[in-house]
């Protein structure tokens, strides 16, 4: 069985900010699952055991090497995406997360390209789908903790 495909999966995505207007992203690798090449704020799937909140500072240790505190949250949201004519089904419970900017690296290089630092109103491009849908949906979430945009 795979997960978002079989059944849905539940996945703790976090908007990292250095508390200065910025937000840090990473460009996806080939060897990621999809959406390669495109930025993405991070994510990772809830594990066993694990509290949403315990699950993302986690998350963001893991792939970026640095410790973080929760500064906000959004909604638990479903988000349905399609690939290769499959659609894959994920309950997000996303996280807005301050870093340390200099404690930021790419933790995991088999999986980013590339990380960067982005202010809302300069974002990269192309953007992962989810990730536009968050900053589409949740405006005021990344005002609040980002800055205008």
């Amino acid at each position: 069985m795979k997960i978002g495909v079989d059944y849905i999966g539940v996945s703790t995505p976090f908007y990292c900010t250095d508390g200065q207007g910025r937000i840090l992203l990473h460009r996806r690798s080939k060897n990621c699952r999809d959406e390669n090449g495109k930025w993405d704020s991070g994510a990772g799937k809830l594990e066993f055991g694990l509290t949403p909140e315990e699950n993302v500072l986690k998350e963001v240790l893991e792939e970026y090497g640095a410790r973080g505190k929760i500064i906000g949250r959004v909604a638990p949201c479903s988000v349905l995406r399609e690939f290769d004519g499959v659609v894959n089904h994920w309950l997000a419970i996303p996280f807005f997360i301050q870093i340390n900017a200099e404690e930021a690296k790419n933790n995991e290089p088999e999986k980013i390209d590339e990380l960067d630092w982005f202010t809302l109103d300069n974002m990269p491009s192309p953007l992962h789908s989810a990730f536009s849908f968050a900053l589409k949906n949740f405006k005021d979430h990344f005002e609040k903790h980002i800055g205008k945009y």
